[in-house]
């Protein structure tokens, strides 16, 4: 029996090798792909550390978390109330502080819970998700501020026709055509990403899905994804930059031919916020997604992560507030209405 069962064996094999796959694989890593299971959740790693550490991270994220709710949604709420502040730039900012919202809610809860020990693990399907949700909002925000970057361009350089240019109409449009691109762009590579197989370990070193941890976890051909999210970058983060950067030559120039230095101080504090955000949000997102490969340190990506998707979206509403005269006097008129 024990030799017609080595004989079977060698007659499997020489079948196999008569196959041109048999030079890619050879029997054993045949049979072992059909024993392999395919990981159905995952395990989030967080911030290892003590009991103590992780807590004090807790404590340190609600807090900021509650800051940048509070904060975003003053904003809007500023706005909404004031009617001096009814022009395209607080329209676009209103976006901007509605996404930021959004972006924190999709990641610092489920990191608080992470750090806690309380919900480490995260489906396959939600895992792609919240990828999915947060690189379209990240996404957006590329779109967005370049968007604000045209809008203070038009402000400057065309400033008698900047109502007939930039009129409501064309605002909505351009913030609506934000968002839509936003999500679009990344509905190929979530696609894509979601027919990865994952075999084990199951471990994400991050407090996030994201899409560097995924492609080191797969166990097939990742190449194709990695192709898409260099491309997709190129697309989002690079043309959304350049309109951006072209958009402040063109400033940077006008504001410079001003006569008076209180006029080009008063034009450059129109736009100094912007230039402060944009500068914050691109050097990391562009560390983070503009490259060829995913072969990046995962704990050198947690941490810019961490600022990109934790500290950002707090330090604009005081941005836009403490380098904003408009935005200061809206918020002393109404404590003196209080």
């Amino acid at each position: 029996m024990a030799s017609s069962g080595g004989e079977m064996m060698l007659h499997e094999e020489s079948l196999f090798r008569s196959f041109p796959l048999a030079e890619l694989m050879d029997l054993c890593t045949w049979r072992d792909m059909e024993n392999m299971t395919t990981v159905q959740e995952f395990i989030l790693l967080g911030f290892p550390g003590t009991w103590h550490f992780r807590v004090s991270l807790v404590v340190l994220f609600a807090l900021m978390y509650s800051l940048t709710v509070t904060g975003n949604a003053s904003i809007i709420a500023l706005v909404w109330a004031n009617r001096n502040l009814h022009t395209p730039m607080y329209f676009f900012l209103c976006n901007l502080s509605f996404l930021e919202i959004w972006y924190v809610t999709g990641v610092v809860p489920k990191a608080m819970g992470v750090m806690l020990g309380t919900s480490q693990t995260i489906s396959f399907r939600v895992c792609i998700l919240q990828l999915f949700f947060l690189l379209s909002l990240g996404s957006t925000e590329c779109f967005l501020l370049a968007v604000m970057a045209y809008d203070r361009y038009l402000a400057i350089c065309y400033p008698l026709r900047y109502n007939s240019l930039m009129n409501n109409a064309f605002s909505a449009q351009l913030a609506l055509s934000s968002w839509l691109g936003g999500f679009l762009a990344i509905s190929l590579l979530a696609f894509l990403t979601s027919r990865l197989t994952f075999c084990g370990p199951k471990v994400i070193n991050h407090f996030l899905c994201d899409i560097d941890s995924c492609l080191a976890l797969s166990c097939t051909d990742t190449r194709p994804v990695e192709l898409a999210t260099f491309l997709i970058s190129i697309i989002v983060v690079v043309v959304s930059c350049v309109v951006t950067l072209v958009s402040y030559m063109y400033i940077i120039s006008t504001i410079l031919r001003i006569q008076s230095a209180q006029g080009r101080k008063k034009a450059f504090s129109t736009c100094s916020a912007h230039l402060t955000v944009v500068t914050i949000w691109y050097s990391s997102t562009i560390f983070l997604y503009v490259k060829p490969s995913a072969q990046n340190s995962l704990d050198l990506n947690k941490l810019v992560n961490t600022f990109n998707t934790v500290v950002t979206p707090l330090l604009n509403p005081f941005i836009y507030t403490l380098r904003n005269k408009e935005v200061i006097q809206a918020l002393e008129k109404a404590f003196q209405k209080k």
